[in-house]
């Protein structure tokens, strides 16, 4: 048998400075590139997420200041590090958090063998290429990392959810609460305009906005529009 000096020892996880900045090409899972360990990460939206963008119209966002790489088990770690301060604070039926990043990129690992007698298996940097270890998320300064939309007087809970979310990221990130009306790209002013010309439409947790293109029906309603009709051509 084999002494217990020379049996392979397990390793821990490497730390995620190893992965922290992006070298080299994107590197998806895909038929050729396959036993790709799942994501950590398999919720994306948190709380109350089909309610209609009118109920929660505050916003905070938490936004990267680094070109860097976020591993998924940093992205699950923020999911419920934030989720656990909004149910808490908020309530559990005012807050809808959602992560923006999926992390596609595979991170791979050359393992070497580290137990005594390791010399003469090892094979060192030959065929170096490295193994599928985890998954990670590339992102750009500026993209934003997790958004929670809100009540009004819940916005600065949201904001202290989001500045707690960082510890588990590396580098520099900022936490900005948003002008828009939930998650639309529309000022709360800009979105009340509309809404009161009938220009826009619900479309789940946002709106459809309806241009000043396209058949008159569509902005005017149907019924309207064959009143006008008929007006026309009875003159």
């Amino acid at each position: 048998c084999t002494h217990p000096a020379q049996q392979p020892v397990k390793m821990g996880r490497r730390p995620a400075r190893c992965y922290r900045y992006a070298h080299g090409k994107p590197y998806p899972k895909s038929r050729f590139c396959r036993g790709v360990p799942d994501p950590k990460i398999r919720i994306f939206d948190c709380g109350k997420k089909k309610q209609p963008c009118d109920d929660f119209p505050a916003c905070a966002h938490l936004v990267v200041d680094e070109n860097q790489q976020l591993t998924s088990e940093c992205l699950e770690a923020a999911r419920i590090a934030t989720n656990k301060y909004m149910i808490t604070n908020a309530g559990r039926d005012f807050f809808h958090i959602r992560i923006r990043p999926h992390p596609y990129h595979v991170l791979r690992i050359n393992k070497t063998l580290s137990c005594a007698g390791a010399d003469r298996l090892s094979t060192g940097m030959r065929g170096a290429y490295g193994k599928p270890y985890g998954t990670a998320a590339r992102v750009k300064i500026g993209q934003v990392l997790i958004s929670i939309r809100t009540k009004e007087e819940k916005v600065q809970v949201a904001a202290e959810a989001l500045r707690r979310a960082k510890f588990k990221f590396a580098g520099r990130q900022k936490v900005h609460v948003s002008s828009k009306m939930g998650f639309t790209p529309f000022g709360k002013d800009e979105y009340n305009k509309w809404q009161a010309c009938g220009r826009l439409i619900p479309n789940g947790i946002d709106v459809k906005w309806l241009s000043s293109r396209g058949p008159l029906h569509r902005l005017i309603g149907r019924t309207a529009y064959a009143e006008l009709a008929a007006a026309e051509l009875a003159q």
